[in-house]
């Protein structure tokens, strides 16, 4: 966007000036003097050049001259540093100021920037809750909510082998659902709403995928602890039945036979 906007200052960063009335006759003619509009669209085309070398501090400085004596392309170059961070850091109050005095002189990226301020200023609860209060709540719905089966140390009898056995099934088919549904939803970031992002700044930007980031690192890792407890719980459970069924076949299996006799 910058560059189109830049392209354009060259353009239109002149300052027009009015026509000379014409000599009288027999006066002498006077000297001709530079063109100041020359000399500001040299001025902002160096502003211009030192931005996109990332030169931020010196373009600031040429884009604050210019703009303290009035042309509207640097004074609209100043609203998107400060609301970007360029200048140092983002400070919207001046971000505002300078998009007013353009704006004023009918600078249509002013205007819409404004208009994008204000927008920004209506919806701050939910660009808070992007940047620094999403949970992941709703990416886990009730479909994915996986109730932890409970386990006994041993089952004695088949029906209630069946039944933790059925309860561990259960458990594994829908671990697996959710580890899908987790997987597809990362990264994070594609869950804020465009409406949304479109609002942020780059600095906002960061910050939400830093914090989404850490918030799905979250949940991955919790799925992971979860599940090693819960087949850890069933691992032990396991041994132990098995343990118990093995001893109990060896005592039917030395068992001295009945006394038919008695």
């Amino acid at each position: 966007m910058k560059t189109v906007l830049f392209c354009a200052a060259l353009l239109c960063g002149g300052v027009a000036l009015a026509a000379e009335p014409a000599a009288k006759k027999g006066a002498a003619p006077k000297p001709v003097a530079a063109a100041p509009s020359a000399n500001v669209a040299a001025e902002l085309a160096e502003a211009d050049a030192l931005f996109a070398k990332k030169s931020y501090p010196d373009a600031l400085a040429k884009y604050t001259k210019l703009a303290n004596a009035g042309n509207l392309m640097a004074q609209q170059h100043l609203g998107e540093m400060y609301f970007y961070g360029e200048a140092g850091s983002v400070d919207m109050d001046k971000a505002a100021q300078w998009f007013q005095k353009a704006a004023a002189k009918g600078n249509a990226v002013a205007i819409a920037s404004l208009e994008l301020m204000k927008q920004r200023e209506a919806r701050r609860a939910d660009l808070d809750y992007w940047i620094v209060k999403y949970d992941g709540s709703d990416v886990r719905t009730n479909d994915y909510r996986c109730p932890a089966p409970r386990f006994p140390t041993m089952s004695k009898v088949n029906e209630e082998i069946d039944y933790y056995s059925g309860k561990m099934k259960d458990w594994e088919a829908c671990h697996n659902r959710w580890v899908k549904q987790l997987n597809a939803s990362l990264p994070l970031t594609k869950r804020i709403p465009e409406d949304i992002a479109k609002l942020m700044t780059k600095d906002e930007t960061e910050k939400a995928n830093v914090h989404l980031k850490e918030v799905g690192d979250r949940l991955a890792e919790d799925t992971k602890v979860a599940g090693r407890m819960i087949v850890a719980d069933f691992d032990a459970w396991r041994a132990g039945t098995e343990a118990y069924v093995k001893e109990h076949n060896e005592m039917v299996k030395n068992a001295p036979p009945p006394d038919n006799d008695k």
